[in-house]
């Protein structure tokens, strides 16, 4: 008899024989994968140790996308933002910066701001929704600098508005206060506030964007900023170990998710909304936010995780296609809670086709609800 798999060796075997995705990009081999860089690759030198070549190629490109004097290149959001607010404190008097409670820096960096570079991190807000000018006021201590996370994905993808986002960074340089964008979404971000990238980089004083995430490349993050503050951020890179011999890859998959997938997020935002209202329609179902404000928002059933997980994965095994990355219980007891994140893959087939698709999963969870419970 065969040994039964465990569930998460199940979804990666099964994961292997999708041929359809509803989420982000779908997968790629990795054959395919390196078969795409070598035709995205068009600089004629190899970058060494992160100068030249596709590297420095991206950094232009970055920096005039964002309107700014220059940009880094780094390997990781993580070191690029800390880089940041390290450099934003060793030229300030105080060693104070403010962080929403729901950022990456404190969910997702196992405190490395205060383990690694000794920050003093105060929090703007512990609360699921953006930070406000009343919870910048309610830190009177000076600020080395201040974080904004353009959207806070773990509120559930949330936006401030325009006129809340220039409010709070007029208040925060009115007190002297650097602000720091953490936009590892600002490309997802930009149709909600349809203008373009420059303006928005324009409110702040420092900006990070990711490379892998909407954009669809191998790893990789960017700092833009003043000359000074990235030459300053460089320093914080090389003591993080981020200079590697080459990053070509990198970079060269992060220029070929500018060229072919920044046109393309007002198209994943529109399909976001689509799917979203159609969702938001059925019984037991909510998302969050309704609109979503980018290409991302998070869907709540009402049925336990596990029904829906399992249901999933019978789809990936006999149908071969790939709903969601995974199911988790929500906050509320019985209820079920995924992530839908839009791209090339999502485009792929028509929103009537998913939402069919999603209703016959939830109606495949109900069915294994009836049969595991005991009859009277």
């Amino acid at each position: 008899m065969a040994e039964e798999l465990s569930p998460p060796d199940r979804r990666e075997e099964a994961r292997r024989g999708c041929t359809r995705w509803l989420i982000g990009h779908g997968d790629i081999t990795p054959k395919a994968w390196l078969t795409e860089l070598v035709d995205a690759a068009t600089e004629p030198d190899v970058d060494r140790y992160g100068c030249g070549g596709e590297v420095a190629a991206l950094e232009r490109e970055v920096a005039q996308l964002l309107g700014t004097e220059s940009a880094v290149f780094m390997p990781s959001g993580v070191m690029a933002q800390q880089a940041a607010l390290r450099s934003w404190v060793e030229r300030s008097p105080t060693d104070a910066v403010a962080v929403h409670g729901l950022s990456h820096f404190v969910l997702h960096e196992r405190d490395a701001l205060s383990q690694l570079h000794q920050l003093r991190v105060q929090h703007l807000t512990h609360e699921a929704r953006p930070a406000t000018v009343a919870d910048l006021d309610a830190l009177p201590d000076p600020l080395a600098a201040v974080s904004l996370e353009l959207p806070l994905r773990d509120a559930g993808y949330l936006l401030p508005t325009w006129d809340e986002l220039v409010a709070f960074t007029d208040r925060a340089r009115a007190r002297g206060v650097p602000v720091h964008l953490d936009g590892a979404r600002l490309w997802e971000s930009q149709p909600f506030y349809s203008r373009p990238n420059d303006e928005i980089a324009s409110l702040f004083d420092s900006v990070y964007v990711s490379f892998y995430k909407g954009l669809g490349g191998i790893a990789g993050a960017a700092l833009a900023g003043r000359n000074d503050l990235v030459t300053q951020a460089r320093q914080w890179q090389a003591r993080h170990g981020g200079t590697l011999f080459s990053l070509l890859p990198y970079a060269a998959a992060a220029r070929d998710g500018l060229r072919r997938r920044l046109p393309a997020m007002p198209s994943y935002a529109a399909r976001a909304q689509e799917l979203a209202a159609g969702l938001d329609a059925l019984d037991g179902v909510r998302v969050q936010p309704n609109p979503p404000h980018t290409n991302a928002f998070r869907i709540f059933v009402d049925m336990p995780g596990e029904l829906l997980e399992e249901a999933a994965l019978r789809v990936m095994e006999t149908d071969h296609v790939a709903l969601a990355s995974w199911w988790r219980p929500a906050e509320v007891p019985g209820w079920a809670m995924t992530e839908l994140h839009v791209g090339d893959a999502t485009l792929a087939w028509s929103v009537e086709d998913q939402l069919a698709a999603l209703r016959d999963l939830f109606a495949a969870a109900r069915q294994l609800s009836r049969l595991s419970t005991p009859t009277a």
